[in-house]
């Protein structure tokens, strides 16, 4: 398979917005203009409850895993498969469903969700044990304060982390998933600022922002 074509498999799988279908489907509606307005598992979850909101959350997980699992196997040859060079173009592959799912193109670009779902399909394809690892620290923080924002981004901190403990400091997994911390503290900006200021709001009422 031609490279590109690829690459615009994953972008476009990326962009397939599973939040967006599930509020037309179940209620009629569109959540880009319900709650946050954000196209993630959270806001799913205020504004079509908690089995909508596992739904979304799973798919969001597989538009990450599966461009990353599948696509070097078919734009690579067999002998370069398990070597450094298919984990890099696994994740770049991964990298282009991040990019189709907070910017997707079946949604004129418009209106996509945050990635942290995705992100972590990417990395669960390629490393799952610190994936899981740090889902738990999500799960915890979640619990400790109520604040999905918090969580994900101390879940996004946590997991270069953990990779570089796993796979090494230098590992593609661990230098890509630096950059992915970046991004998510990027799109957690306005969530960031309203942590600050003691305004954002926690997981189970209605809000104007969140991090899934």
């Amino acid at each position: 398979m031609n490279p590109g074509i690829a690459f615009l498999i994953a972008y476009s799988a990326g962009s397939i917005p599973f939040a967006y279908l599930a509020g037309r489907v179940v209620k009629g509606i569109d959540l880009r203009t319900v709650g946050s307005g954000n196209l993630g598992a959270t806001n799913v979850y205020r504004a079509l409850g908690a089995k909508a909101a596992i739904v979304v959350f799973a798919a969001d997980l597989l538009k990450g895993a599966l461009p990353t699992a599948l696509l070097p196997r078919y734009v690579l040859p067999a002998d370069a498969l398990g070597t450094d060079r298919a984990v890099w173009w696994a994740l770049a592959f991964g990298v282009a469903a991040i990019v189709g799912h907070a910017k997707p193109v079946f949604l004129l670009w418009r209106g996509g969700g945050k990635g942290v779902a995705t992100a972590a399909g990417i990395f669960a394809a390629l490393a799952p044990v610190p994936v899981v690892l740090a889902l738990a620290v999500f799960v915890v923080v979640l619990w400790r304060t109520g604040y999905v924002s918090a969580s994900s981004l101390t879940a996004a901190t946590a997991l270069p982390l953990l990779l570089a403990g796993f796979t090494g400091v230098t590992s593609p997994l661990t230098i890509v998933a630096t950059l992915v911390c970046v991004f998510v503290y990027w799109s957690h900006r306005e969530n960031i600022e309203r942590l600050r200021n003691g305004t954002e709001h926690r997981f189970g009422r209605t809000s104007s922002g969140e991090g899934a």
